[in-house]
């Protein structure tokens, strides 16, 4: 599975309410373009098994606690919240990993893009699999 993070700030500024951000329209354009270029080599190459993006953190409730706590809104403690995935069917970790890297081809405002990550996590299908 391959992870991608974002912050309210950049979901405010995809919604047409930028506040203090360096995104413009025309960098969510050519964001929309390269995702959609992605997402297409891999479904061609059939390594793509699924990809979704996720809704604002605003949108977020988080549960947990004895007795169950539910709060609204975006993670206290983070800026960046998970923003989508793709599970991709692939060789190895590795091959995985290099998918990930090209992520960072993706059209940003300079100080977005120096920042930016993915992580990249094996799903597992058992306990056995876990490897502890």
């Amino acid at each position: 599975m391959i992870l991608s993070y974002a912050s309210q700030r950049d979901y405010d500024a995809m919604a047409g309410r930028p506040g203090e951000t360096p995104w413009k329209p025309e960098d969510f354009a050519a964001m929309g373009q390269f995702m959609a270029e992605f997402n297409q080599e891999l479904e061609a190459s059939g390594e793509l098994v699924e990809t979704r993006a996720l809704d604002a953190p605003v949108h977020t409730r988080r549960v947990g606690g004895a007795p169950a706590l539910v709060t609204d809104g975006p993670y206290a403690e983070t800026q960046e919240v998970l923003a989508g995935y793709w599970i991709v069917e692939c060789d190895s970790f590795d091959r995985a990993t290099q998918i990930a890297k090209r992520l960072g081809e993706c059209p940003a405002p300079p100080e977005v893009a120096a920042s930016a990550y993915a992580d990249v996590r094996p799903i597992v299908e058992s306990s056995g699999e876990l490897g502890f």
